[in-house]
C-alpha cells in the first residue's frame, strides 16, 4: 500500500493569521494519525510563515507515524533534523522566499553537495528523499547520492490532468521504472488531489508514499478532516482489476 503522509502547513498557516493556537496544530497532527494518515509533513521553512521551529520539536516526540521534514538542506535545516531525528528528511531546492516548491533537483549539477548531505543524514539515522522532475537523466545521478528514495515533483502532472491525462502521466511512469530498476524508494508530491491521485497510483502502483497537503485541507473544509482523509486513502487503494 502506499502511504499518506498529510502535510499540515495551511493548518499552521491558519492558525498564525490570528497568533494565537486556533486551530491547535498538535491536535490536527494527531487526529489525522487517527482518522487514518500514516505520515505526517512539514516543511519549516526560515520565516516560519507556517511551521515554526518550536512546532517541528513539539511534534516530534508526538508523532506515531511517520514524521516527515521538507526543506532546503542549509545549516538551520540540518540543526533541525539533527535534533528531530525525523523518519524522513525530504530535501527541496527552492530558496527560503519561495511561495512553494517548484522544481526539482539538477542532481548533476548539485552531485557533490547533495551526496555530502545526505551522508550526514544517514549518519543521524534519517531515511532521505530528494524532490526529483520527472526527466530520466537525473535518476542515476540521484542514486549514486546514497539517497533512499526520490520524490516526484507531481506539479506538471496535475496541470495536465484534466486535458491529456496519458500524456500527463507518461514521463513519471518513465522515471518511475527507472527509479525501481536503480533501487530508489519513490515518493510523490505537489498538487495532488482528490481527482488526479486514483489515475497516478494506478500507473504507478508501486509509489511508497504520497505527501499530499494544500488540496487534502481545502477538501477538509467541506468533508470534514477525517472523511477527507479517508477518501484520500480509498484513492490510494490497489486497482482490484489489476
Amino acid at each position: 500500500m502506499t502511504k499518506l503522509s498529510v502535510n499540515i502547513n495551511k493548518i499552521a498557516t491558519l492558525r498564525n493569521a490570528r497568533g494565537g493556537n486556533n486551530p491547535n496544530l498538535l491536535q490536527v497532527a494527531l487526529d489525522a494519525e487517527t482518522f487514518g494518515a500514516e505520515g505526517i509533513t512539514v516543511h519549516p521553512r526560515p520565516d516560519e510563515r507556517h511551521i515554526r521551529y518550536d512546532d517541528v520539536m513539539m511534534l516530534k516526540d508526538k508523532i506515531t507515524t511517520e514524521f516527515n521534514i521538507e526543506g532546503y538542506p542549509d545549516k538551520r535545516y540540518m540543526e533541525i533534523i539533527r535534533i528531530a531525528k525525523p523518519a524522513q528528511a525530504t530535501l527541496v531546492p527552492d530558496p527560503p522566499e519561495a511561495l512553494t516548491s517548484n522544481t526539482g533537483w539538477d542532481t548533476l549539477r548539485h552531485a557533490d553537495f547533495l551526496k555530502d548531505i545526505i551522508a550526514e543524514l544517514h549518519d543521524y539515522g534519517v531515511r532521505t528523499s530528494i524532490f526529483i522532475n520527472p526527466e530520466a537523466k537525473y535518476f542515476e545521478p540521484a542514486k549514486n547520492t546514497g539517497t533512499d528514495r526520490v520524490e516526484l515533483y507531481t506539479e506538471p502532472y496535475a496541470g495536465l490532468y484534466h486535458r491529456a491525462r496519458e500524456k500527463a502521466v507518461a514521463p513519471y511512469v518513465e522515471v518511475a521504472l527507472l527509479a525501481k530498476e536503480l533501487g530508489l524508494g519513490l515518493n510523490a508530491g505537489h498538487d495532488l488531489d482528490l481527482h488526479n491521485l486514483r489515475y497516478l497510483k494506478q500507473r504507478i502502483p508501486f509509489l511508497d508514499e504520497v505527501s499530499i497537503g494544500h488540496a487534502l485541507v481545502c477538501d477538509a473544509l467541506y468533508f470534514g478532516l477525517e472523511n477527507t482523509i479517508q477518501m484520500y486513502r480509498r484513492q490510494l487503494e490497489p486497482d482490484k482489476k489489476q
